[in-house]
């Protein structure tokens, strides 16, 4: 491999990232940030050497069936590989690296925002103020929302997102239960007062707050589905930083429409980014709020993303591991 690889770029990046990206690579650019085509992605690897995607790119066993014998890693700027079939790619012997660690505070924060947002109707009020003469004034029993001081928050997903969300939660007076395919540090569970539940069914009964927080992988798709979705209470409330998939839309749709459920903050769907109709017309009637997957979208966020791309593809240059490599999972 020539010291200064082709590094093809998928999408817009900050433009420190890209500048730098130049310096040390012969780094081919997307300055119109236009999500590329499948035909476009095959062109890419065809040729590259190493190929920088991003979740919105799907890097199938197609696409890595067509890549050139130059191509040896797709270093992925984004915290998961979910968009990467990571098990071809290793078949194919090239090397699949992601940016993990570095959106943690940033997806916690944007996770409190929307448990606080839901129960005390932000949105809704926020949008009364844009309609000239529509608020009359404060009175007692205007704009009613929850208090979620002293309620019932449970994780699903107790890594270092989800643990991030416990520490903000406690601090705001919330006593936090989590579901995990394995309980937490002692010390941990300890700091946050957390209260470890094996059976996700048992906790998605007793919680007034559950927030995902798990990871996308094939047994997560839909881990709560509308039998455990039935399970919550009538007065809960629903928020989702993490992945779409894990939640059955359809299912969640029908429960928020029937009042079977107190509301939901979304940040992600699961057919992204077509979002479901009945989803935008819950969010008019102040059911739920929605946002465009902005979880991580902090300018700070997104150059610590791409420092960890350039440190990926530098360390797989120089012969050595890249220190963020993903092995393949078993099938």
């Amino acid at each position: 491999m020539s010291k200064k690889p082709l590094v093809v770029i998928t999408r817009k990046l900050p433009d420190s990232v890209e500048t730098r990206m130049r310096e040390l690579f012969e780094a081919r650019l997307n300055v119109d940030d236009r999500r590329l085509t499948k035909a476009e992605l095959i062109e890419a690897v065809s040729h590259a050497n190493v190929l920088v995607p991003t979740i919105t790119d799907h890097i199938t066993e197609e696409i890595i069936s067509a890549a050139g014998p130059n191509l040896k890693l797709i270093a992925n700027f984004g915290n998961g590989t979910d968009n990467i079939d990571v098990v071809a790619a290793a078949k194919h012997g090239i090397t699949v690296t992601n940016t993990p660690n570095v959106l943690t505070e940033d997806t916690a924060d944007m996770t409190m925002a929307l448990m606080l947002a839901v129960p005390r109707r932000l949105v809704e009020g926020a949008s009364i103020l844009l309609d000239d003469g529509k608020w009359e004034g404060w009175g007692p029993t205007w704009m009613l929302g929850r208090r979620i001081w002293g309620k019932r928050l449970g994780i699903v997903g107790m890594g270092r997102i989800g643990t991030a969300v416990a520490r903000r939660a406690k601090a705001f007076g919330l006593s936090i239960h989590y579901h995990n395919r394995k309980p937490v540090s002692p010390k941990t569970e300890d700091e946050l007062e957390a209260t470890y539940w094996e059976s996700l069914d048992q906790m998605l009964a007793r919680m007034d707050i559950i927030s995902v927080n798990c990871p996308s992988t094939p047994a997560t798709f839909h881990l709560l589905s509308a039998r455990r979705i039935a399970l919550m209470q009538p007065t809960a409330f629903i928020v989702n930083t993490a992945r779409g998939q894990i939640i059955d839309e359809h299912a969640l749709i029908e429960q928020l429409e029937h009042g079977k459920l107190s509301g939901a903050a979304l940040d992600v769907f699961e057919h992204e980014p077509a979002v479901n109709s009945k989803l935008r017309k819950l969010a008019r009637q102040g059911k739920v709020v929605i946002l465009p997957h902005m979880g991580s979208a902090t300018l700070e966020g997104r150059i610590d993303m791409g420092e960890k791309v350039i440190i990926n593809i530098r360390a797989f240059i120089d012969g050595h591991r890249p220190p963020d490599r993903v092995l393949p999972r078993d099938r």
